[in-house]
């Protein structure tokens, strides 16, 4: 059995892409969550955009204990302990307040909290949570924005996420400050609305490939 990252950093390492999962269908989550695992996939995000996303995160978590499955979308202390209580290893804001910070921190789940603006990366410093997740990053300021942080926030790294494909994503994670990125190509709705689990599985595949491709 895995063991349960004691950092978000220790989830970046796992590699390049995390992918950012919307599941409309529980039946769909373990065929999919195989399917990125034999693509040497291990960290999934499973977001709470959907009624399924909770269920989804209990079942991949109860059955398949080599996934470090972990929730998205988290907007508020209820979501934090709702998912940590399904078996959730790790979350994921789209924005930081101290109120999502607090709840993870009591419930030991490490978070990656979302930012898209220096006052959020302050706020978030201060709570001492310094690896974080740029937030719509293409809509933010993308590649540019990553470098003028770097100077003032040298401490920080980032997994940016929003817009972020595979032709694009060698060149954010080509600059020292990004670990990883967030994506949803390795899971099209139209491949697991058909159950083409092959499919996902040469996105997975190649997905981890890109570091090494840089």
């Amino acid at each position: 059995m895995a063991v349960t990252p004691a950092t978000p950093l220790d989830i970046a390492s796992h590699g390049p892409v995390i992918p950012v999962i919307v599941i409309e269908h529980v039946h769909d989550a373990l065929p999919l969550a195989e399917a990125l695992l034999a693509g040497g996939v291990q960290v999934l995000e499973v977001t709470l955009r959907t009624a399924a996303g909770l269920p989804a995160i209990e079942a991949i978590a109860r059955q398949l204990p080599q996934a470090v499955v972990g929730v998205g979308t988290v907007l508020d202390a209820d979501d934090a302990r709702r998912a940590s209580a399904a078996g959730a290893r790790f979350a994921v804001s789209p924005g930081y307040t101290q109120q999502v910070g607090d709840a993870c921190k009591a419930l030991k789940l490490p978070l990656l909290p979302g930012v898209a603006t220096s006052s959020e990366i302050m706020a978030a410093l201060s709570d001492g949570f310094s690896f974080l997740k740029l937030f719509p990053a293409e809509a933010a300021g993308g590649i540019p924005l990553l470098k003028s942080w770097a100077s003032p926030f040298g401490q920080v790294s980032f997994c940016p996420t929003g817009g972020i494909g595979p032709s694009t994503a060698p060149d954010y994670l080509a600059l020292p400050n990004v670990r990883c990125v967030g994506g949803s190509w390795l899971t099209p709705a139209d491949a697991v609305r058909s159950g083409d689990w092959a499919r996902i599985t040469a996105l997975a595949r190649a997905a981890q490939a890109l570091r090494g491709a840089m």
